[in-house]
């Protein structure tokens, strides 16, 4: 068994864990980083950045790179029904440069992250390996036991950070419970359609019908991917009534479409299920680990945030935990700073999404009637201006610690 040695271990090479490993490369610490799969080459479901987001990569000189592998930018998001349009959120109200949303392969961002992390000799990065331990010593967290193709392998740390998302392993090996809160009223079916490119920049939609609500927008090269919203824990039902049925009902929602669903669309096994809730772990910190993005707090896709609370913890996470181990201290009080910064921003989020959710997913007589008037008002109001900034960048600004870096 093969042992390993390193100021961080980093569990989950998703967009948190790799721009936290950048960070404190560039800051001057060690970083290893576990991921359980080989490769990126694999589907992902949340590609759109925000542009607080998109403003974070871009201060770490990772976002040209990254769209220059291929990305759409989305100007507008629309939320339609009936063919009328309730809401039009025009992103280019925002101030420029990123006055827009970015549809970009999840893979174009990790693999230029990864590329960065790799020009530092003090990165180590184990790719298609599991963690199935904790190593534990005085009373600390001070390490990993993972399986990976060349056997068992053991990297001890000076702290661990659990990036390894909303099933999160290492929470788990922690028994930090994950605090699982079904506060969502809908599952989505997602997939992916081949259509040409666009030709001018699309919208990202969400369309309403007699039915369930269908999220459409535009991914690179040639895709579009569609999620048909159902009632949460109503897969099996729907499943029950057979693809013909699940194709028509999506098809009637997004009719230009409709052909293209007929035609790629032949077995259930060709959708895949979001079981859609929230989670907020009771615990983010314990001596010697720290927990980040969905293995803290998971979230609906709504409104895309994924990846921006993904980045945003990074981001807090660096110098609270470049003190730590600067000072030899990384016990659960001093980790749990990061906490104190970032939960109130996230149950935030959480409570929009959640209003979010309800506004523009949610069925019946009395929510058909009152939409359209809440819709227009919104859009008429100065409430418009600060609910955009906060789906735009959050809760509270967050920016690069720069003057951290080393190197």
């Amino acid at each position: 068994m093969a042992d390993d040695r390193t100021d961080c271990c980093i569990v989950g090479a998703g967009p948190a864990g790799l721009v936290l490993a950048l960070l404190l490369l560039r800051s001057g610490v060690r970083v290893t980083v576990l991921e359980r799969a080989r490769s990126f080459d694999r589907e992902y479901r949340g590609e759109i950045l925000q542009p607080g987001g998109l403003a974070l990569l871009d201060e770490l000189d990772v976002l040209a790179g990254a769209r220059a592998r291929g990305a759409y930018e989305h100007r507008r998001f629309r939320l339609v029904e009936g063919g009328r349009t309730l809401l039009d959120i025009d992103y280019r109200r925002l101030p420029a440069p990123y006055n827009f949303l970015l549809s970009i392969p999840q893979r174009h961002v990790l693999e230029e992250l990864l590329d960065r992390c790799r020009a530092f000799d003090g990165f180590s990065y184990l790719a298609g390996t599991r963690i199935s331990e904790l190593v534990h010593h005085a009373g600390r967290i001070a390490g990993v036991v993972g399986d990976g193709p060349d056997g068992r392998r053991t990297v001890l740390a000076r702290c661990v950070v659990g990036a390894d998302g909303r099933y999160s392993k290492t929470r788990t090996l922690a028994g930090i419970p994950a605090g699982r809160l079904d506060v969502f009223a809908q599952d989505v079916l997602w997939f992916k359609l081949p259509v040409p490119p666009p030709r001018s920049s699309p919208d990202v939609r969400i369309v309403r019908w007699s039915g369930s609500p269908v999220l459409a927008y535009h991914s690179w090269p040639d895709r579009v991917q569609l999620g048909w919203t159902l009632p949460h824990r109503g897969y099996p039902a729907v499943a029950a009534r057979g693809v013909g049925y699940v194709t028509g009902q999506i098809g009637r929602a997004v009719p230009e479409y409709a052909d293209q669903i007929h035609e790629h669309v032949r077995a259930l096994s060709d959708l895949t299920l979001l079981d859609v809730f929230a989670g907020c772990a009771r615990r983010w910190a314990a001596d010697g680990l720290l927990l980040i993005g969905d293995s803290a707090h998971t979230h609906s896709p709504i409104g895309a945030q994924g990846i921006n609370l993904a980045v945003q913890d990074a981001v807090v996470a660096h110098p609270v935990l470049l003190a730590a181990l600067r000072s030899g201290d990384v016990s659960a009080p001093r980790l749990d700073r990061f906490t104190g910064q970032r939960r109130r921003s996230v149950e935030r989020v959480l409570r929009l999404q959640v209003m979010q959710s309800r506004a523009m997913l949610s069925a019946g007589r009395l929510a058909t009637a009152v939409r359209p008037r809440v819709a227009k008002l919104l859009s008429h109001t100065p409430l418009y201006p600060k609910v955009l900034h906060r789906i735009a960048y959050g809760d509270r600004p967050v920016r690069v610690a720069a003057d951290l870096f080393t190197a």
